[in-house]
Formats: structure tokens, C-alpha cells, sequence
């Protein structure tokens, strides 16, 4: 909204032509994002604690632990995370760009079914909520209309295009079939951020690595400059998502301050679901979908350890691991929770080094 309103009076006032530089916008939409979360955090809490009374309800077959130390923490913590980013965006971002909205779409979009889900779970005093199919479902149709808007939106030449990393010139032309391919994008980005979430802390941090890198790729595809430099695709208008990465890590560091181990409050799906979508739609319009795969891949590896779970044991009726999602098997081993958090950021922060790595090795 600034970027619309205020350079306009930059003649008489110098100042306001900060606002035309994208660089200046990302960092006060940070700033914007965090100040939001730590000021709206306590009420908040206070507010989820007194509505939630017991507060998340806890998996009877999850780590014996979890009954005690997870027990009356409120969940539903997502809608900070939400309300602090979109606020943000809509302050700092260029309103006029339709990649904007369209993430914006997908973002609040997961985050309401993400919120039915929560509140299910809460008044019926279980770890159900919706439905498996009913929540895919809904994500599927939120996520195939983003992924139209995207392919109409977009440069004709890379609109049904995926981007391969290494190398210079590679597009492969998927067709109409761009439109499932990305629905996969955001919707498996969604779900593995939320198999993630299971310990405090454990999945906001990867995410706010992960929308750091992002707010780097997408300023660098939508500069001519950079991305003839870098030989990486240039896509007009995806340096704009630079803003909505960048209220992403605001929002996130704001959160962590209360999900910081012992959490005062969990996102919940609210929060998992809406982060993930909104990693999956910002690597679609960047035509960085693969390198999400490779700078996420802590979430790839949580989602993969399920799959291989659940597989092993219905083909064989072994476990692989003691317990799925992957960092439950280590806490069955016998590691403390911040060992298991602390490492797994590590690894976080490794794998988002190796996609960064992939914008030079071409």
C-alpha cells in the first residue's frame, strides 16, 4: 500500500522515494511483521488459554512425555503468524501485482482450513479434526485456482514451464499439465510443513530459513539484472514476493519467542498449513519449484519418513522407525527435545545453503 501511495509526493518529499526500492520495503516488512507478533503475542495467548481451557488435545500414541509437558498448551497460535504477515504485506507490497494476491490467496486460504481443523479437534476433544480427504480436497481446489491464476498471469514463454537447478537453459514445458504439477507444489509443501510441526520450535525456524532464502530468490528472478547475471530465469513481477517471504520471517521470529521451547502456544494447523502454502505458491511463480525440494528438504525428509512407515508396515507389518514423523523416532531413542530441535535446524539450515548454491552452480 505504501508503495503505491507514497512515492507520488517524492518531490516534495525526498524521504519517500525509499519506498520505491524493494530492498527498503522487504526490511521494514520484517520489522513490521515482528513488532506486530510480539505486541499481539501476550493478549493473544492469554485469550487462547481462556477460550481452550485444556488447551491442544494431546495423541495418546505419540511420545509418553508429550501427556505431561505438552499438556494445557493452547494451539491455534498460526493466526499471529497470519494476521502479522498479511498485514505486513498489505502495508509494504505493491497491491497492483496479481502474484501478490494470489499468495495471499493460497496462505489464507490453507490457514482457514487449517483453523476448522483446529477448532474440531478442540471441541470434539480429539486429535482427528477434519477428515483427511475433506482437508486434501479443499486444498486441492485452493491450490488449482491459485495455479490457473499463476499460468494466465505469467510470461507465455514460462508460464507452463518447471526450471531444473544446474542447469543454464533447461525448461521443461509441462503444458496443462503445469496446473496439477503445482498443485503438488502447494499442497505437498503444506502437508510436510505440517508432519514438521511436532515438537516447540521445530517447524517455525525451518520456515522462516526457508522464507529467507526465498525472498533472496524471488528478488533476484524478478531483477533483469541479477537473473541475466545469475542465468537464471527472469520473471517479471516475482521480486514483488520478496515482501510476503520477508513478513514471513517477521511473522515467524515473532512467534518463536512464545513457541521457544516450553512453548506458551502451538501454531497448530492454523499456522502449518498456511506457512507451507505459502512456501509451495511463492517457488511456483518463481519457477523454483524443484529448489524448494532441496532448501525445505527437512520437511521432505519428515514426509518421507511417514510414507516409508506407512508403506513398510501395511506391505510387511514392520516399523522402519520407532515412530513417524522422524523426529518422534529420535525421541523414542532417548534424545531430549532440544537436541532433536537444535540439530534438526542444522540440517535446516544446511540444505537451504545447498539450494542457495544452486543459483551459481549452473
Amino acid at each position: 500500500m505504501l508503495f503505491n501511495l507514497l512515492p507520488a509526493f517524492a518531490e516534495d518529499f525526498q524521504f519517500f522515494n525509499l519506498f520505491r526500492y524493494l530492498t527498503f520495503r522487504a526490511g521494514g516488512a520484517v520489522i513490521t511483521a515482528l513488532i506486530l507478533s510480539f505486541v499481539l503475542g501476550p493478549s493473544l495467548i492469554r485469550w487462547l488459554k481462556k477460550k481452550q481451557g485444556e488447551g491442544q488435545p494431546i495423541r495418546e500414541d505419540g511420545p509418553e512425555s508429550h501427556l505431561l509437558t505438552k499438556r494445557g498448551t493452547p494451539t491455534m497460535g498460526g493466526v499471529l503468524i497470519l494476521f502479522s504477515l498479511t498485514v505486513s504485506t498489505l502495508l509494504w507490497a505493491d497491491l497492483s501485482n496479481p502474484y501478490v494476491w494470489t499468495v495471499l490467496l493460497v496462505t489464507g486460504g490453507f490457514g482457514m482450513i487449517g483453523f476448522a481443523d483446529d477448532y474440531l479437534k478442540l471441541t470434539k476433544r480429539n486429535t482427528k479434526g477434519l477428515s483427511g480427504k475433506l482437508k486434501l480436497a479443499a486444498q486441492l481446489v485452493i491450490s488449482g485456482s491459485a495455479a490457473a491464476v499463476i499460468m494466465t498471469t505469467a510470461d507465455p514463454a514460462l508460464a507452463t514451464g518447471v526450471s531444473v537447478p544446474f542447469f543454464k537453459d533447461l525448461l521443461i514445458d509441462l503444458g496443462i499439465l503445469f496446473i496439477p504439477f503445482a498443485m503438488v507444489v502447494m499442497t505437498g509443501s503444506s502437508n510436510a510443513v505440517n508432519l514438521t510441526d511436532g515438537l516447540d520450535g521445530l517447524a517455525i525456524v525451518p520456515v522462516m530459513i526457508a522464507a529467507g532464502v526465498f525472498a533472496l530468490i524471488a528478488y533476484l528472478a524478478g531483477n533483469t539484472v541479477f537473473s541475466e547475471y545469475l542465468q537464471i530465469l527472469y520473471v517479471p513481477g516475482a521480486g514483488e514476493l520478496a515482501i510476503i517471504c520477508a513478513s514471513l520471517c517477521g511473522a515467524s521470529l515473532g512467534f518463536l519467542w512464545f513457541n521457544a521451547p516450553p512453548a506458551m502456544v502451538f501454531m497448530g494447523d492454523t499456522g502449518s498449513l498456511a506457512c507451507g502454502g505459502a512456501l509451495g505458491a511463492i517457488a511456483v511463480v518463481a519457477k523454483h519449484e524443484l529448489v524448494l525440494a532441496i532448501v525445505g528438504g527437512l520437511f521432505v525428509l519428515e514426509t518421507v519418513s511417514v510414507i516409508v512407515q506407512v508403506a513398510s508396515f501395511k506391505l510387511t507389518g514392520k516399523r522402519v522407525f520407532r515412530m513417524a514423523p522422524l523426529h518422534h523416532h529420535f525421541e523414542k531413542k532417548g534424545w531430549a527435545e532440544p537436541t532433536i530441535v537444535i540439530r534438526f535446524w542444522i540440517i535446516a539450515s544446511v540444505l537451504a545453503l545447498a539450494g542457495l548454491a544452486t543459483l551459481k552452480l549452473r
